[in-house]
């Protein structure tokens, strides 16, 4: 009988938070590519620790050894903030022990169901559906500017849209997403670019479509964001479906 490994990589919808994502991955032997900003937070299950992941302006070196398993929920752009009571920018490019931010008494007791679990993604999406249902949500404004800098739209057309000036705009965005909208519209206009070139669209497409001004306008923002080529994240890409299938 042939035993097929458990995939390096998966993930599902959030059953309790709109908008989450439940994910689990396995670090690989050769896995030291890094993590991509993509204008989210998370909370991660981490060897034995809850672990709150701030917003990227970069790619974010993976360091846990090979075989290491981390379950992790990310939230939607801008929600996270309310649900740990933190300022994004506070966690800008970091990663803080949830007990950080919060009470050890608080966090104590979620660690401990988190070890005795067998299902640390059910479980992980438990514990944040109860801590959202806590918590009043965040400004409805946000997923506006999200959507509309996803789509491509400027930083004053979303702040006309809006009816904020655009400084105003600005610090609202800092508090929630760790970085002012014109960077918001770079991470996210890398995370279109990235979808694209994984289904195969040529990276000249790829640039035209996803809003660069040209292939080589493209390369530079991959590079200064994730500090790699394009061509080798979609490798990478590859080779992690193939080998973790």
């Amino acid at each position: 009988m042939q035993i097929h490994p458990p995939p390096r990589y998966r993930e599902r919808r959030s059953r309790t938070v709109p908008g989450a994502t439940v994910w689990a991955r396995t670090i690989g032997p050769a896995d030291d590519a890094p993590v991509l900003p993509d204008g989210c937070m998370d909370l991660l299950w981490l060897r034995g620790r809850l672990v709150v992941a701030g917003p990227d302006t970069r790619g974010y070196p993976t360091t846990a050894p090979p075989g290491t398993r981390v379950t992790g929920i990310r939230f939607f752009p801008g929600t996270a903030p309310a649900l740990f009571g933190v300022p994004a920018r506070e966690l800008l490019d970091r990663r803080a022990d949830l007990d950080e931010l919060w009470r050890p008494a608080r966090v104590r007791p979620l660690t401990e169901v988190l070890v005795a679990s067998t299902d640390p993604m059910t479980e992980l999406d438990r514990i944040a559906g109860a801590v959202a249902a806590e918590t009043d949500p965040a400004d409805p404004a946000l997923r506006v500017v999200v959507r509309r800098l996803g789509a491509g739209s400027s930083v004053a057309a979303v702040a006309e849209s809006l009816g904020l000036g655009e400084r105003r705009l600005h610090r609202m965005s800092l508090s929630a997403f760790g970085y002012g909208p014109k960077m918001l519209g770079r991470v996210l206009r890398l995370q279109r670019a990235l979808a694209l070139a994984r289904r195969g669209v040529p990276f000249a497409e790829t640039a035209f479509r996803a809003g660069y001004a040209d292939q080589a306008h493209l390369a530079r923002d991959v590079r200064e964001l994730a500090g790699t080529s394009l061509a080798r994240l979609i490798a990478r890409d590859r080779s992690v479906q193939t080998s973790g299938a």
